[in-house]
C-alpha cells in the first residue's frame, strides 16, 4: 500500500503546487466591457470595503472572496457585488488563459493567498483549514 500510496501523493501535490503557481503568471490579457465594469465597480467600493474589513465585518476568506462576519444590510449588499466582480474577473483570466472551467478553484485559491498578504494587520482572514483569525 505505501509504495503505491506515496507515489501518488507526492505527484498530486505537484500537479497541485504547479497549478497554484502557474495560476499566478497569468493575466486578463484583454480588457472587455465587463471586466472594465468590475474593476471599476471595485475601485468604486475599496473605501468602503477598507473600512468594514477595519470594523471587523468583513473578512478574506480562503476561496479568494469577501466574507460578511458582521453588520446588516449594507455590508451583505456590499459583499455580494465585491464577490460578483471578483468572480467575474476569475472566470476572465480562466477564459482568456484557456486554463478550462475546472481551473477556477485554483485561481480562487491563488487569488485568497493574495488577499490574505495583502490584508492589513487588525484584518479579520480565513486560513487554508476554515478557521477565522486577526492578522
Amino acid at each position: 500500500m505505501k509504495k503505491f500510496f506515496y507515489p501518488v501523493l507526492t505527484v498530486l501535490l505537484v500537479v497541485l503546487v504547479a497549478g497554484a503557481v502557474a495560476a499566478q503568471n497569468y493575466e486578463i490579457k484583454v480588457m472587455t466591457p465587463g471586466v472594465q465594469a468590475a474593476v471599476a465597480a471595485r475601485k468604486g467600493r475599496f473605501g468602503a470595503l477598507k473600512t468594514f474589513k477595519a470594523d471587523g465585518l468583513v473578512g478574506e476568506n480562503n476561496r479568494g472572496y469577501v466574507a460578511a462576519l458582521g453588520g446588516g444590510a449594507d455590508v451583505g449588499d456590499l459583499v455580494n457585488a465585491e464577490n460578483s466582480d471578483r468572480k467575474a474577473i476569475y472566470k476572465a483570466i480562466v477564459a482568456q488563459n484557456e486554463l478550462g472551467a475546472a481551473a477556477l478553484a485554483t485561481v480562487e485559491s491563488v487569488f485568497a493567498g493574495v488577499q490574505r498578504d495583502k490584508a492589513s494587520a487588525g484584518e479579520k482572514i480565513q486560513d487554508a483549514d476554515g478557521n477565522w483569525t486577526t492578522k
